[in-house]
């Protein structure tokens, strides 16, 4: 499922990129409208409006699968470091991993005086 989910959001991702590319800085957005006037849907107006909602609209569904990954991640990881502690007060429920001998190089032999 989260795969899934993963996939739809680096896509909405994409998406939202051109979008964002495709308008205009003055907020006008493309100016595709031929050099007609009016308010009409291929006006650079309305492109301008179509564009600007789709990135709305777009934004929104990012955030609802950034959630939605963020609630899975933490269900499919429910460990915790508190699980390991014994709720009677005895510490650890297991003996902690016994320390590896370290091994100690014999110390050079001392010249002899004559």
């Amino acid at each position: 499922m989260s795969t899934i989910l993963l996939v739809v959001h680096l896509m909405i991702a994409l998406a939202m990129i051109v979008l964002v590319l495709l308008q205009r800085s003055e907020g006008g957005a493309l100016g595709i409208g031929g050099g007609g006037s009016g308010d009409g849907l291929m006006s650079g107006r309305g492109i301008g409006n179509a564009l600007t909602r789709s990135t709305g609209i777009l934004a929104g569904l990012f955030f609802l699968t950034s959630i939605g990954l963020t609630v899975l991640g933490t269900m499919e990881n429910r460990s915790s470091v508190l699980d390991d502690i014994d709720p009677a007060g005895g510490g650890l429920l297991e003996a902690p991993a016994p320390a590896l001998p370290v091994p100690v190089a014999p110390a050079p032999a001392l010249p002899t005086p004559e």
